[in-house]
């Protein structure tokens, strides 16, 4: 975001962000741009620097809302519902690109990934899971060292990035299920159960169910993203 105040003329530019601007998992072409004039102001130069700040929390608020838009259009559930086996992969890396392209136009993730979970439509334990859920895949992602520009550049594509850091470096950063698809096939598209991770630890744990798997598969059923027959089989999953 960029700010300037050109006092000959007493307006103030806010330039949102000199990128295309994307309302839903396609790109579109187009600029977001304010400019707000404080003439007729009489009231002195205490008054302009009121606007300005106000201008400037609407600047940031606005910001913020573009970038939950496009996370909200990723998590949205009624979409999640149409997608193929997988298919909600992709949109874990697209999230995490979303998330970083906030944080470095100085927006709280925490504060874009609430509003966005809203937007789509999840409530009360349901959404702590998925905002939870997004944010760890966030840090994830920046622990394994995958927000290079090259990995940035291939989660914005909703392709997986490559692993920069620690033992496995040189893989790719693959999305699992963390309750395995084999054992809940309903949670395939799930955002709550979906988690990047090194493409070697995600093929080694086969259908494995232990205590994690076991301790979401009950928060996930009091959220309602998991039936009573899904808890059931993982709580007879070994």
């Amino acid at each position: 975001m960029k700010v300037t105040y050109d006092s000959e003329v007493d307006v103030l530019r806010i330039l949102f962000r000199d990128a295309p601007v994307e309302e839903s998992d396609e790109d579109k072409p187009g600029l977001l741009e304010a400019v707000v004039s404080t003439a007729p102001c009489v009231a002195g130069i205490r008054l302009k620097h009121l606007i300005c700040g106000a201008m400037l929390f609407l600047a940031l608020a606005l910001q913020a809302g573009d970038y939950a838009v496009n996370i909200s259009s990723l998590i949205d559930p009624s979409k999640l519902a149409t997608l193929r086996e997988r298919g909600a992969n992709p949109r874990i890396q697209k999230c995490v690109y979303w998330l970083v392209e906030a944080e470095q136009a100085g927006l709280k993730p925490k504060s874009v990934v609430h509003e966005a979970v809203s937007q789509a439509g999840y409530k009360s334990q349901a959404a702590t899971l998925t905002e939870q859920s997004l944010l760890r895949n966030l840090d994830i992602a920046a622990k394994l060292g995958c927000l290079d520009a090259e990995g940035l550049a291939k989660m914005r594509r909703g392709d997986s990035p490559t692993v920069r850091k620690g033992s496995y470096a040189g893989q790719p950063a693959s999305v699992d299920h963390i309750i395995p698809l084999a054992v809940a096939p309903e949670l395939d598209c799930v955002i709550a159960n979906l988690e990047l991770l090194p493409l070697h630890l995600n093929e080694s744990k086969n259908a494995k169910v232990g205590s994690r798997q076991r301790s979401l598969a009950k928060k996930l059923r009091k959220a309602g993203l998991l039936s009573a027959e899904g808890l059931k089989a993982v709580e007879k999953g070994t």
